[in-house]
């Protein structure tokens, strides 16, 4: 079993920056070998935001985000990070924090074998 456990969120006027985070317990690697961030804002469906293999060998974003969002892995702290830069209040959603069946990685809403709880990110106009 892996757990994940987000922080960093809050809320921010437009324009600004947050970073989230995102820490696996010890043993993730034995199931996954890549980090997703979704998201779903009140009445839409969830998206992927980003997506990393844990050694950071490749990253992929969703095109609302491009340009704005980086994700980080470490791997020394089973971590991974998703800056946002220039947030806007579409961007207003819970965020949350994966893992993917090793095999697989990209930001699309299959395989994915864990899951965080969430956490609120808000951005006012």
């Amino acid at each position: 079993q892996v757990q994940l456990v987000e922080s960093g969120g809050g809320s921010v006027q437009a324009g600004g920056s947050l970073r989230l985070s995102c820490v696996a317990s010890n043993g993730y690697r034995r199931v996954t070998n890549c980090m997703v961030w979704f998201r779903q804002a009140p009445g839409k469906e969830r998206e992927g935001v980003a997506a990393t293999y844990i050694t950071g060998a490749s990253t992929y974003y969703a095109d609302s985000v491009k340009g704005r969002f980086t994700i980080t892995p470490d791997s020394d702290k089973n971590t991974v990070y998703l800056q946002m830069n220039s947030l806007m209040p579409e961007d207003t959603a819970m965020y949350y924090c994966a893992t993917k069946t090793i095999g697989w990685c990209d930001v699309g809403e299959y395989a994915v074998n864990y899951w965080g709880q969430g956490i609120q990110v808000t951005v006012s106009s």
